[in-house]
Parts: structure tokens; C-alpha cells; sequence
């Protein structure tokens, strides 16, 4: 487990296929992560829940329990720059090469900062 990946992460950037999210929902939104599991909070409310795991420098793979990922491992690939984190999930099971969705509607980019506590 990669420690620097704990805390809770604020997303301030993300897109699916190109497309920018509002910014509205980014602000309702938080992911925790700590000790091999993750939580997707929306407006305060568990939206998904799993675990995950590092498993080479740079990429990880989530493995969802409760919520709309149950059953699905999602692989990705996170780089830090600076106190900002960026992930690039690969919704349709095959791990990114770059952090880039382009028009892939599988691919589904964020840029999160570290929540201060």
C-alpha cells in the first residue's frame, strides 16, 4: 500500500471521454482513501465503497464492494504533482496508458487535492 495515497481527496477536475463534469457535482464530492479501502462519499452520503491496492509504481486497481461498482475491479494509473493527485480510472477493465480520456467514454480522469482534516 502506497501511505502517500492516504487521506480524503477533494476532486477539483474530472472527465469522462473528453467531457469536463460540472463543477457542482465535483464539490459534493470526496474519496477516502485509507488501509486498503476506498469510500465515495456524495453530498455526505456513501455512494461506493471497496478496496484497493497499489500494485506497481503508478498504478492501482479498485475493486468495488457496495454501491454501483460491486463486483468490478477498476484499473488505473495516479501520479502526484505536487500536494494535487491525479488518477485515470479505466471503467471498462482495461488499465490506462496515459492520463488522457481523449473520446473513450471508458476512460474517466480526475484531479483531486489532499481535504485538510
Amino acid at each position: 500500500m502506497n501511505e502517500s495515497l492516504e487521506g480524503i481527496w477533494q476532486p477539483h477536475y474530472a472527465e469522462l471521454g473528453g467531457e469536463e463534469a460540472p463543477k457542482m457535482m465535483l464539490d459534493k464530492m470526496e474519496v477516502e482513501l485509507t488501509a486498503g479501502r476506498y469510500t465515495v462519499r456524495f453530498g455526505g452520503e456513501t455512494y461506493d465503497q471497496g478496496t484497493y491496492h497499489v500494485e506497481a509504481d503508478g498504478h492501482l486497481s479498485l475493486i468495488g464492494v457496495t454501491g454501483p461498482n460491486a463486483g468490478r475491479t477498476i484499473p488505473g494509473l495516479f501520479k502526484f504533482a505536487g500536494s494535487a493527485l491525479s488518477i485515470c480510472y479505466g471503467l471498462g477493465g482495461a488499465r490506462p496508458l496515459n492520463f488522457s480520456t481523449g473520446q473513450d467514454t471508458t476512460l474517466y480522469l480526475v484531479n483531486y487535492t489532499r481535504k485538510q482534516s
